[in-house]
């Protein structure tokens, strides 16, 4: 049995079964799931999971260093990119990201890991995941404080499930611990 999101088409199968919920490191790997997870917002997560090699190709494989530096010729090359999510907003805020990645004290990966709560209950439902939690809260708000935008606490629970800070497989998924 998956958790039953993961059982509606063959790329949701190989996501969960392979990745969502597995815990992740890496600067550029987490900045990655944070732009994506960004550009979620409003749409299905399948749709982004379709076009992520696009998304990687379009964003330097999603390397902070190398997106802090686009700049407006980029940005409309982005825009007029089919392959991705076309919203101004949402690339911006890639861009800008990247730059708060390169501006932090701390790695991306141990800032975001910072979060994880002491105790997670796991789900025994689809209807007992939250969507937002106290860390989640905690997460975007002191994200928005070093300066990354478009991350609320909604997205910011959404990174955390995907990156193994926490694991919402319900109780009778087979990657339930």
């Amino acid at each position: 049995m998956r958790c039953a999101w993961g059982d509606s088409t063959p790329d949701y199968v190989s996501y969960h079964d392979d990745e969502w919920g597995t815990p992740l490191r890496g600067g550029n790997a987490m900045y990655e799931r944070l732009c994506l997870e960004s550009f979620q917002s409003g749409l299905s997560w399948i749709t982004i999971l379709r076009k992520r090699e696009n998304f990687r190709a379009a964003f330097a494989r999603f390397d902070p260093k190398l997106v802090a530096e686009f700049d407006g010729s980029d940005v409309a090359r982005l825009m007029g990119d089919a392959g991705i999510v076309r919203n101004r907003a949402k690339i911006d805020a890639a861009i800008r990201n990247a730059g708060a990645v390169l501006a932090l004290d701390e790695p991306l990966d141990e800032l975001l890991w910072s979060f994880k709560p002491a105790k997670h209950k796991r789900p025994r439902t689809m209807s007992d995941v939250p969507a937002v939690t106290d860390e989640s809260k905690a997460m975007a708000k002191e994200l928005k404080r070093r300066g990354f935008v478009f991350l609320g606490p909604t997205t910011c629970y959404a990174l955390m499930q995907a990156t193994g800070i926490v694991d919402d497989h319900i109780a009778t998924c087979w990657r339930a611990k």
